[in-house]
């Protein structure tokens, strides 16, 4: 087969052509792709700002039970108070 400068060019027209229609798909799929990353770093930023207010809220119930907890008396403090109000009973009793 011969080639000639007409049908060289043609060849490469036709070459061209599918070249630009396969980087049309790869564009369109990379181009999905970056949409898609976009999404899910959204979406994390979203988690990240949730978990924070989360976070935020669970160390001011930990502060709110910590100065519960200072207030309370401790069980050995409770029975030695047990103690001493039935001794003070017994002795109004009398």
């Amino acid at each position: 087969m011969e080639i000639n400068e007409n049908k060289l060019k043609e060849i490469l027209d036709e070459q061209r052509n599918e070249f630009q229609h396969f980087m049309g798909i790869m564009k369109e799929d990379f181009d999905s792709k970056i949409d898609l990353i976009g999404e899910q770093y959204g979406t994390i930023k979203e988690m990240m700002g949730t978990i924070a207010e989360d976070m935020q809220i669970v160390k001011s119930d930990i502060e709110f039970i910590k100065g519960s907890l200072r207030k309370k008396v401790d069980y050995d403090e409770f029975q030695a108070l047990e103690r001493r109000v039935a001794m003070l009973e017994s002795k109004v009793r009398k």
